[in-house]
C-alpha cells in the first residue's frame, strides 16, 4: 500500500472504506441491531447509532478524496477504537444467549465471530492509520 495521501488507495484501505460505507448504511436501514450495542448508560440510542452511522459514511468517503485522506485516516482509527467498547458488549451478550442454550450451534457460531472480531480491529485501526498516511 502506499503511504502518501495522494498516492491512490491499497486494497486494504478500500476494503476498510467499503465496510464502512456498508456498515454505515445499514446503521440507517437496520438500526436495532446496532441500540443493542450502545451502552444501556448512554441516552439517546437510535441518535447515537444514526450518528456512528454517519461518520463511518464519512470516514469511507473522506479515505478516496486525498484531499480529506488524512484527516479521515486519523478519524477512522479513533471511530474503530470509539465503537470497540460496542464489540465487546455485542461479544458478552452472545455469550450470555449462548450460557442459556449451550447446545444450540448457530449461538456458537454467532459468539465465535463476536470474539474473533475484537481483534481484528487493531489490524483495521493500523489500516485506517496507512491509509491517512500516519504510519508506514
Amino acid at each position: 500500500m502506499k503511504t502518501t495521501t495522494n498516492a491512490p488507495l491499497g486494497k486494504d484501505a478500500i476494503a476498510l472504506a467499503g465496510l464502512f460505507l456498508t456498515s454505515g448504511t445499514m446503521h440507517f436501514v437496520r438500526p436495532e441491531p446496532f441500540e443493542s450495542m450502545v451502552p444501556r448508560q448512554l441516552p439517546a440510542r437510535r441518535g447515537l447509532v444514526y450518528a456512528s452511522g454517519a461518520l463511518e459514511i464519512a470516514c469511507a468517503v473522506g479515505l478516496f478524496v486525498p484531499r480529506t485522506r488524512k484527516a479521515a485516516g486519523l478519524a477512522s482509527a479513533a471511530l474503530l477504537v470509539g465503537v470497540f467498547p460496542a464489540n465487546v458488549v455485542m461479544t458478552t451478550a452472545a455469550k450470555r444467549r449462548l450460557d442459556r442454550k449451550p447446545d444450540d450451534t448457530k449461538r456458537q457460531g454467532y459468539f465465535a465471530a463476536t470474539v474473533a472480531r475484537l481483534p481484528l480491529q487493531w489490524p483495521m485501526i493500523r489500516t485506517a492509520l496507512r491509509a491517512g498516511g500516519v504510519l508506514r
